[in-house]
């Protein structure tokens, strides 16, 4: 089985969904489901620098972490997203010490520093408000 795509998820009631949704596609030869929280799962993937794109939407306290686990496995020249990073503009607040929002103000104030990707935020509105990702890519 080639996989081509590797989904973590927290719980088995959100791998249920998945699996169905996977199968209802016709993909269930190409995904493969690992159940457990991210921030242990990730560890044991193995391909270092062999995935193409790593898109990373979970608890936002471990943005920073799952990060750098994306781009030990993301190649040169691969792609990360990381989701949700505007929040309405709660960012800017410096009042609003949320861990969700200090979550994401980690991860940028690390890619500040970090040589080892170019990476930009693109802004979104809609129904659910305003928000965005950002975009990152591995050198």
């Amino acid at each position: 089985m080639a996989v081509t795509l590797i989904h973590l998820i927290r719980s088995d009631c959100y791998m249920q969904v998945a699996r169905k949704n996977i199968d209802a596609a016709g993909l269930s030869h190409k995904v493969k489901v690992i159940i457990g929280p991210a921030v242990d799962t990730l560890a044991t993937i193995t391909g270092d620098g062999t995935f193409d794109f790593a898109f990373i939407d979970a608890d936002k306290e471990n943005n920073l972490n799952y990060f750098n686990h994306a781009k030990r496995l993301v190649r040169s020249n691969g792609v990360i997203i990381v989701d949700n990073i505007f929040r309405n503009g709660q960012l800017v607040d410096e009042s609003n010490q949320d861990s969700r929002v200090e979550g994401v103000r980690s991860l940028l104030r690390a890619l500040k520093e970090d040589a080892d990707v170019e990476s930009t935020s693109i802004a979104t509105v809609g129904e659910k408000g305003y928000d965005g990702y950002l975009y990152a890519l591995r050198k």
